[in-house]
């Protein structure tokens, strides 16, 4: 059954920041929903490419050549194996579109590693 998925209620579900959720899939996509505040871990990932779509604030996504900031209603690709970090230091809202094999910390194995679970 198609249904409208309404972005603000499902980002007031979420408690907890870094912890991504699923909000719909597309093909082998999951959208999902993430908080993000502070600082994340540097990772890259062997084969996927993520669309970071800032919904609400203002995000850094830290390369190891430059900083990439995006407000509002900018999104920004990072391609497969390229090595970032985002960093948020205020709340930031932001919807990925990325393949459903994406783990969130990608060659990373640590505290920040979730599952994404369905909201």
């Amino acid at each position: 059954m198609v249904e409208p998925v309404n972005l603000a209620e499902k980002f007031a579900l979420i408690d907890e920041y870094w912890s991504p959720r699923i909000a719909g899939e597309i093909n082998d996509f999951h959208v999902k929903l993430v908080k993000l505040k502070g600082e994340f871990v540097w990772h890259h990932h062997e084969q996927e490419d993520e669309l970071f779509l800032v919904v609400r604030g203002t995000l850094c996504i830290q390369l190891r050549d430059r900083d990439l900031w995006l407000r509002e209603g900018e999104f920004a690709v990072i391609p497969r194996g390229v090595e970032h970090r985002p960093v948020a230091s205020e709340e930031v809202h932001v919807l990925l579109l990325e393949p459903d094999t994406t783990v969130n910390t990608g060659n990373v194995q640590d505290e920040h590693t979730r599952p994404a679970q369905w909201i």
